[in-house]
């Protein structure tokens, strides 16, 4: 256990090398993890095409779930849902760690604290490594919320917990109480498909599903949406919610005219460079419409989507959204089948 080998991104167009480094002493409050599961985000995907620009060399891959091997001094002694932690505890943590005194971490944004790690997303050096799932082991930095799995769930269900289905648990939070609600989500992509399974157990009246791509909005039905469409025009009655990731200037803007008079829209798609969109303001003003924007999440929207799965671990295929048989010696071809199949998600398997 002394040394982890991982796979070192150097930046779009190369191809990621498999290293071995030292795995140094655990500082205050820091806890090693045997890594599991990792699945390849988007945000991975466009780091890997150059579409984002990460600092680099870095190891990829924050959807990650792994097993406790050893404590740092000080390191937590219970998880987020209040359980004990020990050794050989399967977990899943939050994608980032911030400073818990930060301004924006009292106001309920950890995620937007000043100085935040993100795993995944951080530079190689030679005092900062360890920090990514495409990795033997991650190193759980100070301040990171940490939950305890059930082992219901599998590693490879369990990975997406922590970038998705939080991300989505976040959202739905936003949008406020859903009983009796008709709900829209706007792209059938994997924030979708989660976002529709969310919603619909959450005593809504209707869940709809709103995507170009129709073999998506079928997979959509099986994960709660009950009526599709592939733009905003085709859905006849008007929504209540709207929680938009897709992105997409034009859907944004069109489906903040399908709300209701009260009607909420939660943006949560549009992460990448854009051009600015235009909105009616006498419109949002004389039907009291709020928009709400949000990235990423916060210490409890991780444990209810933890919850989420847990409860629903039978009501919905989750295994279906992951395409598995990739390992680390394999990663690269994992990466461009990806890139070229675009499935919702392609996991490796960490030896």
């Amino acid at each position: 256990m002394n040394k982890s080998t991982y796979a070192r991104f150097e930046g779009s167009g190369n191809k990621l090398k498999l290293m071995q480094d030292e795995l140094p002493e655990l500082a205050d409050g820091e806890i090693l993890v045997k890594n599991a599961f990792t699945t390849l985000c988007r945000s991975d995907l466009y780091t890997y095409q150059g579409i984002r620009n990460e600092k680099t060399p870095t190891i990829l891959g924050h959807e990650i779930t792994g097993y406790i091997v050893a404590f740092g001094s000080g390191c937590p002694k219970f998880d987020n849902r209040g359980e004990k932690l020990k050794l050989g505890d399967r977990i899943t943590w939050a994608i980032y760690a911030s400073n818990p005194g930060d301004p924006n971490s009292k106001k309920g944004f950890p995620q937007k604290a000043k100085n935040i790690f993100k795993y995944g997303h951080e530079q190689i050096t030679t005092e900062n490594n360890f920090h990514g799932g495409l990795s033997q082991f991650t190193i759980i930095r100070k301040h990171t919320p940490i939950v305890i799995l059930k082992d219901i769930v599998s590693d490879q269900v369990a990975a997406l917990i922590n970038c998705s289905v939080a991300t989505m648990a976040a959202a739905v939070r936003l949008a406020g109480d859903l009983r009796d609600k008709h709900v829209l989500i706007c792209g059938a992509g994997m924030l979708g498909i989660i976002g529709s399974a969310i919603v619909s157990t959450s005593s809504v009246k209707t869940v709809s599903a709103l995507d170009i791509n129709n073999n998506r909005l079928k997979i959509s039905k099986l994960f709660g949406a009950k009526y599709t469409g592939n733009n905003v025009a085709e859905f006849k009655s008007k929504f209540d919610v709207v929680i938009e990731t897709s992105g997409v200037p034009e859907v944004m803007t069109d489906s903040i005219q399908q709300l209701e008079i009260g009607g909420v829209a939660v943006w949560v798609g549009a992460v990448f460079p854009q051009k600015d969109i235009q909105i009616n303001a006498e419109f949002i003003v004389r039907n009291l419409i709020t928009i709400k924007g949000l990235h990423n999440y916060n210490d409890f929207d991780l444990v209810s989507a933890v919850e989420f799965i847990e409860r629903n671990i039978d009501a919905f295929d989750f295994n279906r959204l992951i395409h598995t048989g990739f390992d680390l010696q394999t990663v690269n071809e994992a990466f461009e089948f990806a890139v070229n199949q675009n499935p919702y998600r392609v996991g490796v398997a960490i030896p």
